[in-house]
């Protein structure tokens, strides 16, 4: 008979990790479990901006720019004419040190053209003026929203009406992060 050699014990590492709080098992039918994921990654109760990044200044690419102006017809061959080149730096960056670039987690700001995954060029030395478009930290949550200074003071303005807006109360933590100077959408 074969000899049993002591095997197993503890390892560090090993076994299931330990929650930190209780857990609790939920039972959903299976045809809507799409439909919960899908919720929970759009929640509205989470952060609005998936990713914040710092604006690198060093990169340089120059674009050619049209002469023309693009119609939404048909447009002319003959204005075919490339007049110089363009940098993007210097077209969408004002103050690279204060520039961030930020993804859109949500579609509160649906109405403003801003979709979720959405790169929002955000400057941070720019004064936040009334219908700019803000980053704000909430009780120290991202949102994306229009700010609104009116007689009652400053609120957050939702461009989707199936949020809310944000009305700061007394001792609530509230202030403008940046502002919104401009919007990175890809078509394809």
């Amino acid at each position: 008979m074969k000899e049993l050699k002591n095997r197993g014990g503890a390892r560090i590492g090993a076994g299931r990790k330990k929650a930190l709080e209780a857990t609790k098992v939920l039972r959903v039918p299976e045809s809507r479990i799409i439909d919960i994921k899908e919720y929970l990654k759009s929640s509205k109760n989470g952060n609005e901006i998936i990713d914040i990044r710092q604006f690198d200044p060093i990169t340089k690419i120059e674009i050619p720019l049209a002469v023309e102006r693009v119609q939404a017809g048909f447009p002319s061959p003959a204005q075919d004419y490339i007049d110089k080149k363009l940098d993007l730096n210097e077209f969408l960056i004002h103050n690279a040190n204060a520039t961030f670039i930020v993804r859109a987690n949500s579609l509160s700001m649906l109405n403003a053209g801003i979709d979720i995954n959405d790169a929002l060029i955000v400057d941070r030395s720019i004064e936040a003026q009334h219908r700019d478009i803000v980053v704000a930290c909430v009780d120290n949550e991202f949102t994306l929203k229009r700010l609104i200074i009116d007689a009652k003071g400053c609120w957050l303005k939702a461009e989707n009406e199936g949020y809310s807006d944000i009305h700061p109360v007394d001792g609530q933590e509230f202030e403008i992060w940046g502002v919104v100077t401009n919007v990175i959408k890809k078509f394809r």
